[in-house]
């Protein structure tokens, strides 16, 4: 079972959440520690989860899971909902780099993610997540690949697509309504002057069989 998966099963199932992605991470500047929080946990692996609620309506986490040195097991740590998320920035938007910035309400973390393409694929399911689950204030993405937004371009794209197929295929049916409603009218005439034809005949027969 890998890293993520685990944390998945032991941070979150048993809360009844489900974990959308994260990244494993170490600072990029060494936080000041007081002496006595430092004493026998050793080394820890850090990493930084995103996660929903199985139960409606959803709500969404960042947390910040260690695992310690020569232990199995997965400890949540902080945690912010994602509404307190205020800035993520990527730090170089030209480059593949895995330093980033997250930016809270009352909190704020220097990062540098194992790679940058695993840095990148967290910020697609964050960005995606902040579209999906925040519908007022959403968080500023600065510094962040064009990539990281390409998906969003190709969505619109297809939208206008759709709105100008279906604005054809509405102007089509309007023509050919058009077209129908004056053959409708000629025809309308047609048998118009048929009956009166019919009517006239009718007369003339009848004066002369009197």
């Amino acid at each position: 079972m890998s890293s993520k998966a685990a944390i998945n099963k032991e941070v979150f199932a048993p809360h009844d959440e489900r974990m959308l992605g994260a990244v494993q991470v170490k600072r990029r500047t060494k936080k000041k520690i007081p002496f006595l929080a430092t004493g026998g946990q050793g080394e820890y692996l850090t990493y930084i989860c995103l996660s929903v609620t199985n139960r409606k309506p959803s709500q969404v986490s960042i947390t910040k899971v260690k695992q310690f040195e020569g232990s199995s097991c997965f400890v949540r740590r902080s945690q912010w909902m994602l509404e307190q998320l205020r800035q993520v920035n990527g730090i170089e938007p030209n480059k593949d780099s895995p330093e980033f910035d997250l930016l809270f309400e009352n909190a704020f973390d220097q990062w540098v993610a194992s790679s940058g393409s695993e840095k990148f694929t967290f910020f697609q399911i964050l960005h995606h997540s902040c579209q999906r689950y925040l519908p007022d204030k959403k968080p500023e993405f600065i510094n962040c690949q064009s990539k990281l937004f390409g998906g969003n371009s190709i969505l619109h794209s297809a939208a206008d697509s759709v709105t100008s197929a279906v604005q054809k295929a509405s102007q089509a049916l309007n023509e050919r309504g058009e077209r129908l409603g004056r053959t409708e009218e000629k025809t309308a005439d047609m048998m118009n002057s048929a009956q009166q034809f019919a009517d006239t005949a009718h007369k003339l027969a009848m004066k002369h069989k009197c």
